[in-house]
């Protein structure tokens, strides 16, 4: 029963976000690449931008939509939560956009993107308004009100996506049939501005919606309580930072160490960047899962057998996605044909890059501990350790097997972080993870993906008879998969224990 009501979560929490991304996917793998052909730096460009966008997203929120989780699961303590840490979040934004108004210049040099001013001011408050909304989405998320949360999210990106489609087909258009206000607007050199621009119409369109919840705020500062939340938060600001640059850095250690120009070398990371679009589809399952499993374990922290339910959600978690990325590379032949073809050289790394975004929701399984004993220092020690080493790896595979290598730094990142965070776990809050069984689906893919590569060539180019033996493989798989789990299977479908 409670396997099933996370799926549901998952599904319904999880279907706002995975929609919106899923979207925003289809836009900027597909759309983009397509697109930009033939101008590869521009999508690493787009790419490198977003790691410093997803740095300091987790820099100004401090973490508060996990310590709103954490405090506001009282229901009395709901309506201050929420006042303090929405408090907190405006302050850091108004401190933000005055920092990056008077500050773009030195911001755009220190990136290496001199002339790249009105660039940085336009994801400057991108960033200010997706932090103000951060925890009126987590508000959502805690009050069960997956409908308002699913369309404010969707919402965001129609607003995105139309207004890209507006201004990289639209007024162009315009312009090149003489309209004078068209051709004023629009220049064709700089379509990355226009890319940006349209993501702020979708931010600020949301939060104007979440305005009137932010003059319904109390006013009055508790010190107490907020000194409590910071001391909870902090740790995770640490492991927030250190999750990204083990999922985004991989382009700017490719532009400063990659052997060629800074032209070239973004080249090189926006066809890492466009294989990774492919591996994302398993990223946003981790990542809607996550959505949903947060507020998920700290509800039920204090049921009668929690423990046994979080090693049963792993265990879940790690079938769903084991299937998932079966059906990725077992159909990795017709996937390709979605992005543009000067960027299909960089797909051999979709292997090693799904199998890390597995480990990396099987890390947020086993990180539950840490969160619902409010032990979230060693989540900063592990997660701060675990970025050391994408950094250092990084370093030293980009020079020996270039782009490659950053797909190799972070499996091996989010390796150490799964086995820390599970050793150390056992000795704080034991969970009797089935390690075993997990494993069991993760081997078992590999061996049907093996099989796959070498039955290839008896097919020589005849795509349909590929995809034919590989939906035959993917059938065993799932049977075998069933055999093994079936009775957890059916609890999940039958509500039956």
């Amino acid at each position: 029963m409670t396997l099933r009501k996370l799926a549901g979560d998952t599904l319904v929490y999880g279907t706002g976000y995975i929609l919106g991304k899923v979207l925003n996917y289809l836009l900027i793998t597909v759309y983009l690449t397509w697109k930009f052909d033939g101008e590869q730096e521009q999508y690493g460009l787009y790419t490198d931008f977003y790691f410093y966008v997803a740095m300091l997203l987790v820099l100004l929120t401090l973490r508060m939509e996990t310590t709103y989780f954490r405090f506001a699961s009282d229901k009395a303590m709901r309506d201050t939560t929420f006042s303090q840490t929405s408090i907190i979040l405006l302050s850091t934004s108004i401190i933000w956009i005055l920092l990056v108004l008077f500050g773009q210049t030195q911001m755009a040099n220190a990136l290496d993107y001199p002339g790249f001013e009105k660039h940085v001011v336009v994801l400057g408050m991108i960033i200010a308004l997706d932090v103000m909304v951060s925890v009126p989405f987590a508000a959502l998320r805690l009050e069960s009100r997956p409908i308002r949360y699913t369309l404010l999210r969707l919402l965001s990106t129609v607003i995105n996506i139309v207004a890209i489609v507006f201004f990289l087909e639209v007024l162009p258009a315009l312009a090149q049939h003489g309209v004078t206000w068209a051709d004023a607007w629009y220049s064709h050199d700089d379509r990355l501005y226009y890319v940006f621009l349209s993501n702020l119409l979708g931010s600020l369109v949301v939060f104007l919606i979440f305005v009137p919840q932010y003059l319904r705020i109390r006013w009055v500062w508790n010190g107490f309580l907020v000194k409590k939340m910071l001391k909870y938060a902090l740790p995770l600001v640490i492991v927030g930072l250190a999750g990204v640059i083990n999922q985004s850095s991989y382009i700017t250690f490719q532009k400063y160490i990659l052997p060629d120009s800074l032209t070239d070398n973004l080249s090189a990371g926006g066809i890492y960047a466009a294989a990774t679009r492919v591996a994302i589809i398993m990223s946003l399952f981790t990542t809607a899962f996550n959505y949903a499993a947060e507020p998920f374990f700290f509800q039920h922290a204090k049921v009668e057998g929690a423990r046994q339910i979080y090693a049963d959600v792993a265990k879940g978690f790690t079938l769903a996605g084991c299937v998932l990325m079966a059906i990725i590379l077992l159909y990795i032949d017709g996937v390709e044909l979605i992005i543009g073809e000067s960027y299909r050289s960089g797909l051999s790394i979709v292997p090693i890059l799904l199998l890390g975004f597995l480990f990396l929701g099987l890390y947020y399984n086993v990180s539950v501990w840490y969160k619902v004993t409010d032990r979230t220092n060693f989540g900063a020690l592990i997660s701060g350790t675990g970025a050391i080493i994408t950094i250092v790896l990084n370093i030293i595979l980009i020079r020996q097997f270039e782009v490659v290598g950053s797909a190799w730094a972070a499996l091996a990142c989010y390796t150490f972080m799964i086995v820390a965070c599970y050793v150390i776990g056992q000795k704080y809050y034991p969970v009797p993870y089935d390690v075993v069984r997990i494993l069991i689906p993760v081997i078992g893919v590999f061996l049907i993906y093996w099989i796959s590569l070498q039955l290839r060539g008896l097919f020589g180019d005849a795509l349909w008879k590929t995809l034919l033996m590989n939906t035959v493989l993917l059938i065993g798989y799932v049977a075998v998969l069933f055999k093994l789990e079936g009775k957890m299977i059916l609890s999940v479908i039958r509500r039956v224990k």
